[in-house]
């Protein structure tokens, strides 16, 4: 056989199943890599002569779950398996290579590839992973399933590579029809049609085990149970409902600790400081703006255990699974529920974790709800107000003031929902796509990894407080000394300084959702990040007050400073609040639109605007 009459092979498998190790190991220094024309995929061919001089041409595609084409990667993965790619005819042989340790997510895509009618080769990669994990699987019996050859290998081993080296030499060019012509006409599979597709591969791959490992059976007995449709969603709500109570129940008593901690320090700060702008900087603007917020450092902590715990031990991509269903009824899938659920520490992580959708309306869509999602910036905001205003009291043994924040978490989420499905609807009108997730098997996370995951972000938190927060109320502090109140005022010299002013003019803006100047002026910096609304009231009501009110905790403050329909009306805001300049700056990068972040710090003002509007008003009608 010459070298113009070798046999095109194409690599086809999905990320992560060993196909590039496989194809250095059939192709060693004799590839090249390029680009395919017009977009930045990586191309990769090489050459592979067996013993007895038989030559091909290897093809490596990139990693598909499907031929569907979702991505620019699939769209060429199954363009140059059908011929379809700038006149190339379709390869002679395909190669599927399957992981053997995760056996029933990869089938899906050979049951795609064997409908297509190219002739095919199953290459059972990852055999040395296999057999550690415990797993034997009957090769001949997949292959009566399948109707094609199945060769095992390890790549990554010369000895794993014997079988499908001796396969190749001996029996490939059997498998090319003598027309070239042997692709059948294909079509993508329907939603329908993919449901079959994955109820084939697990019916498949439970009749091919011969023992399917320890680890494998035992996420599989789980899944039944916390994947089953009714008992799933239940055990997601009660895994939900138990991070809140936590957030407030365990949090208690470091919080008062800090608390107590801030409180001597103000009261330490005012009797060795003479009276003077000095003490008041110190009193009045760091201590009650930063130490307003750093106070809630135990519930971030707290609320970010549970994120990492839910990540480690593989339950992560099961909720993404679980909500696919609810999902797709707003024109997503289940893969939008891991940027969201990203959204819940902060937007910007759950925005960039939105380039995983291939769809780039489905992205888009995902990226406008995301900061929908209460971020763990929002959580020193809501716990200020409840528990300023809501009682723990028991309610059938669950407290009042755990239940108030699920439902904020709640109404963010079905908020987002309703959102995507007016922008399916509308501006980013698709279709639903499917969701292909592979699911990890069930680990027991590891506790250094934790323990350093959560001091990670804990230490993000606390630069936070001793970045932006603490310029943010060193400027709100020296706004609110000029100018200074006239001869014969009758209020606080902040009430007549530049913030004051500011309030005053936005409080014609907002009185009609119940905020006064004093909170309007707390919504400004509350731009720079979210929590930072928290530090502006604790420094503005420093300032309002005389020297007794330092004393008293910010919750005792608001307490006596605003109405229930008031507070109810703030947290309606912090709802739908405008996101911060970081989020907008993500926004932007990621959709590289400025009418996009437009858009959203339009909607975003409009709907907590008008949430606050009809909680004030329905709260004073049963206020009376």
């Amino acid at each position: 056989m010459t070298k113009d009459a070798a046999l095109r092979i194409a690599l086809v498998g999905n990320p992560n199943c060993g196909k590039t190790a496989l194809f250095n190991a059939l192709t060693g220094s004799r590839q090249k890599v390029a680009n395919y024309a017009g977009v930045t995929v990586e191309r990769r061919t090489g050459v592979h002569i067996t013993d007895t001089g038989k030559i091909f041409k290897v093809i490596d595609l990139p990693g598909s779950y499907s031929l569907r084409g979702r991505s620019p990667d699939e769209e060429i993965t199954r363009d140059v398996v059908l011929g379809r790619y700038e006149g190339e005819t379709p390869p002679d042989v395909v190669l599927c290579v399957l992981d053997a340790t995760n056996l029933r997510a990869h089938l899906r895509l050979a049951l795609e590839l064997k409908r297509t009618g190219v002739p095919m080769l199953v290459v059972l990669n990852m055999m040395d992973l296999a057999a550690y994990r415990d797993i034997e699987i009957d090769v001949d019996k997949l292959s009566k399933h399948l109707g094609v050859p199945v060769v095992t290998s390890v790549a990554v081993r010369k000895a794993g590579m014997a079988g499908l080296l001796k396969h190749l030499d001996e029996n490939i060019v059997s498998l090319v029809p003598p027309s070239a012509n042997h692709v059948q006409d294909w079509t993508a599979p329907t939603p329908e049609d993919f449901r079959q597709i994955q109820k084939e591969a697990k019916t498949i791959a439970a009749d091919v085990f011969i023992r399917e490992g320890t680890i494998h059976r035992i996420t599989r007995h789980i899944d039944n149970v916390v994947l089953n449709p009714f008992i799933g969603p239940i055990i997601l709500l009660g895994i939900l409902f138990l991070i809140f109570q936590a957030v407030f129940s365990w949090a208690e008593t470091p919080m008062d600790m800090i608390d107590g901690s801030i409180v001597a320090l103000q009261d330490l700060a005012i009797n060795v400081l003479p009276d003077s702008w000095i003490r008041s900087l110190v009193v009045d603007g760091i201590l009650a703006g930063v130490g307003s917020v750093v106070i809630f450092l135990p519930q971030i902590m707290i609320l970010f255990t549970f994120i990492l715990l839910l990540e480690a031990s593989g339950y992560m991509a099961r909720a993404a699974f679980l909500m696919d269903k609810l999902m797709g009824k707003v024109g997503l899938n289940g893969r939008a529920f891991i940027p969201l659920l990203s959204s819940f520490a902060c937007a910007i992580p759950g925005i960039m974790a939105a380039r995983s959708i291939d769809n780039e309306r489905d992205r888009l869509t995902t990226i406008l709800i995301a900061p929908l999602m209460t971020c763990s910036a929002r959580l020193p905001v809501y716990t200020l107000i409840i528990a300023a205003f809501i009682p723990n009291d028991p309610v059938y043994g669950v407290g009042q003031q755990g239940l108030v924040m699920f439902g904020l978490y709640v109404a963010g989420i079905v908020s987002a929902l309703i959102i995507a499905a007016v922008l399916k609807l509308t501006i980013t009108k698709g279709m639903a796509q499917p969701l292909i997730l592979e699911l990890p098997t069930y680990k027991v996370p590891i506790v250094r990894d934790l323990i350093m995951g959560v001091w990670e972000r804990a230490a993000i938190f606390l630069r936070r407080a001793g970045g932006i927060i603490l310029a943010s109320m060193i400027v709100l502090w020296v706004l609110a000394l000029w100018p200074t109140a006239p001869e014969g005022a009758t209020q606080a010299d902040i009430y007549y300084s530049l913030v004051g002013l500011i309030g005053r003019g936005l409080s014609y803006v907002f009185a009609p959702i119940g905020f006064d100047w004093e909170i309007s002026i707390a919504l400004v910096p509350g731009m720079a990040a979210r929590e930072v609304a928290v530090a502006a009231l604790g420094t503005v009501y420093a300032l309002s007050g005389n020297e007794d009110i330092v004393a008293e905790r910010l919750v005792d403050v608001l307490r006596n400073a605003w109405t229930l329909p008031t507070a109810l009306s703030f947290l309606a805001w912090y709802v739908f609040a405008p996101q911060c300049i970081s989020t907008l700056a993500a926004t932007k990068r990621e959709t590289n639109s400025w009418r996009w972040t437009g858009f959203m710090v339009v909607y975003l003002f409009g709907l907590a605007y008008l949430a606050s509007f009809i909680t004030y008003r329905v709260a004073l009608s049963f206020a009376g």
